[in-house]
């Protein structure tokens, strides 16, 4: 397991295309309470807890005078309340102008005013829930267009908070046994909303115990790397590739550029596979990250 002080960590990489805007994925249950008193929403109470650091960071990256938050809380069983928990703690961090797409299925994404919406926000806000049903109802839209458009020429700041931040990647894994995943055939994948591509994000990753099911994503595609989230802590994303860590837990970094054998294709689902030569990264507050598969050649 190689540490913070890795040079590989720090060595940063040439890239033809580096996008202007930001992304913030974070694992999940990310403290909203000013006090710090959100423990029964699960915020880790060690010593590194600072009350809302994540959503203050969110905040303090929005460009522009009066700049206009978007909530996206299409990915919840109950969006109107996910919806209102973030309008609420956002005007309380000093950011009255917050507005609400209230997306539930494709034709809702790309009416003018939601179209709009996108074309003047500052940041924009995933909340989580399913992230299935965000690729569902934004894939292919113009709305998604907009927002890669924005991502890649504007300084805006896209955030996501569990499925939002797994929805982020591609691949992105939508279901998995969390406490197995050692299984092959237990871990399916698509195509997420491609902010990252040859990334793959999982979140409340320390909590819920994903580490094997990471695993098995990267088993069978070493050129992605994986990002696993733990609740409360999250990842900014500068640059197109170049990762902070912020938040009160760790990231890990799966790596299987270096996997020197595994089974996963010689067996039947059901067997459970083995992997060699994996590299973990832990990382913490304020520790650094190059995403390296951003270093590829382009053809188009």
């Amino acid at each position: 397991m190689a540490n913070a002080k890795d040079p590989e960590l720090h060595h940063p990489v040439n890239r033809r295309f580096i996008p202007k805007g930001k992304l913030l994925a974070i694992g999940g249950k990310e403290s909203k309470d000013q006090n710090g008193e959100d423990k029964e929403e699960g915020a880790p109470q060690n010593i590194n807890f600072i009350s809302e650091q994540i959503l203050k960071r969110f905040v303090a990256e929005l460009k522009g005078k009066n700049p206009l938050v978007a909530i996206i809380p299409t990915a919840s069983n109950e969006p109107e309340a996910s919806a209102q928990d973030y309008v609420k703690v956002f005007k309380d961090l000093g950011v009255p102008n917050v507005q609400v797409m209230d997306i539930r299925n494709r034709p809702d994404c790309d009416t003018p005013e939601n179209l709009e919406i996108v074309k003047t926000a500052a940041g924009i806000m995933f909340t989580g829930g399913d992230q299935l049903r965000l690729t569902t109802i934004f894939g292919g839209t113009h709305l998604l267009e907009a927002m890669k458009e924005r991502y890649a020429l504007t300084n805006i700041i896209i955030a996501g908070t569990s499925a939002g931040a797994a929805a982020m990647s591609t691949p992105m894994i939508f279901e998995g046994e969390s406490e197995g995943g050692y299984i092959k055939g237990d871990v399916r994948l698509t195509t997420g909303l491609e902010f990252l591509k040859d990334v793959a994000i999982d979140t409340h990753f320390i909590a819920r115990g994903r580490i094997v099911r990471m695993t098995q994503a990267i088993a069978t595609n070493p050129e992605c790397i994986g990002i696993g989230l733990e609740e409360d802590t999250a990842i900014l994303v500068s640059e197109g590739g170049k990762v902070e860590v912020v938040g009160s837990g760790l990231i890990t970094v799966v790596d299987g550029r270096g996997i020197t054998e595994t089974n996963i294709f010689d067996i039947a689902n059901g067997e459970p596979f083995t992997v060699k030569g994996l590299r973990v990264h832990l990382l913490g507050d304020k520790d650094e990250y190059f995403i390296p598969t951003y270093a590829r050649i382009q053809l188009k």
